[in-house]
């Protein structure tokens, strides 16, 4: 076992691809010879090749569009797009091209494809380098939604995501890139090298789709979260005294349903945090979910804490960020009621 930061891992995992599969190509802006803006496709190019690492012109719409080209012919190509803001000129391709293929040729065609992003904020990227769209594309019949949480299932997840013959969006919460994040921005950082999640097998190994991790087991609340609200929703539990189960979907779509209600049905509670903007983010799906699943297991009303509904304030992150204060609010406030 080594120990890895989360770029170290994607890295590791798209490394392994490669070499396991001569089908499997990288391309998208910058990520040959500089090996992408956060470095994660360092050295690729220099081991495999131009021609299976490669560089792209400024246009997310043709790199996912030559990507579904390639896929549809029996390569699994991988690609990245720089930040998940920059994503949108390529939403056409991916929700009406990429996710309907299957279903059009009627199994005749797959679209064995990534797609990779960074996403979340937390750095101060300001409105375009900090949004979270993970909900537009769960959205989207026939793509699978990953967002990992640590290093040792961002490689597993990754590997299986590329092994998978349907599209997958894959978005990694750049502020996880380097150690853990509970929200307490005036701490100093964690990396990974001190952390349990940080040990990452050298070889091949998945993280199978669709199953999520219960991170905390608990007795009076369930708190549903992905990516860097995990952390939060860990450093709120123990700042709070509330035995809280925190489970990391790590993948939003499939949905681990199983999971979750066993988990809420158990506790009779349930929190919702995620970083996107509250209104059709993510967490409206979970409500539902819960609502229909173990509606008569409740003993108070389900709470989302969340992003507000601007955009990402460069100058107000942290009021914007939802921190360990705000989600322990919510903790107590579904705890007391009757």
């Amino acid at each position: 076992m080594a120990r890895m930061t989360m770029i170290q891992a994607i890295r590791s995992a798209m490394d392994n691809a490669m070499e396991r599969d001569d089908n499997v190509v990288v391309f998208g802006e910058d990520v040959g010879y500089f090996g992408g803006v956060f470095r994660c496709t360092e050295g690729l190019q220099k081991k495999y090749g131009k021609q299976r690492c490669f560089d792209s012109p400024i246009n997310e719409s043709g790199i996912v569009g030559s990507a579904i080209g390639m896929a549809a012919y029996g390569l699994r190509p991988c690609v990245e797009i720089q930040f998940a803001d920059y994503v949108m000129p390529a939403f056409d391709q991916i929700s009406q091209e990429a996710s309907r293929i299957r279903y059009r040729s009627a199994g005749d065609f797959t679209t064995p494809m990534v797609v990779r992003m960074p996403t979340g904020g937390g750095i101060f990227g300001g409105q375009t380098h900090s949004q979270s769209p993970e909900a537009i594309f769960a959205h989207v019949s026939g793509i699978k939604t990953v967002v990992p949480s640590n290093p040792y299932d961002a490689k597993g997840l990754l590997i299986a995501s590329i092994e998978d013959d349907d599209p997958v969006m894959f978005l990694e919460p750049k502020r996880l890139y380097n150690g853990p994040f509970d929200g307490h921005h005036d701490r100093p950082v964690t990396p990974w090298s001190k952390h349990d999640l940080g040990e990452v097998p050298e070889g091949h190994y998945t993280v199978p789709l669709g199953k999520a991790a219960i991170r905390r087991e608990g007795a009076e609340v369930t708190v549903l979260a992905y990516g860097t609200m995990v952390y939060v929703a860990e450093a709120a539990a123990a700042e709070t005294g509330i035995d809280a189960e925190i489970i990391d979907l790590r993948t939003i779509l499939p949905l681990d349903l199983e999971t979750i209600e066993a988990s809420v049905k158990k506790t009779g509670r349930c929190v919702i945090v995620h970083e996107a903007t509250k209104t059709c983010g993510f967490g409206a799906e979970l409500m539902s979910v819960v609502m229909e699943g173990c509606f008569y297991h409740l003993e108070a009303p389900v709470i989302r804490v969340t992003g507000y509904d601007t955009p990402y304030p460069h100058a107000h992150e942290w009021e914007y960020f939802p921190g360990p204060a705000r989600v322990g609010k919510a903790l107590k406030k579904v705890m007391e009621a009757a």
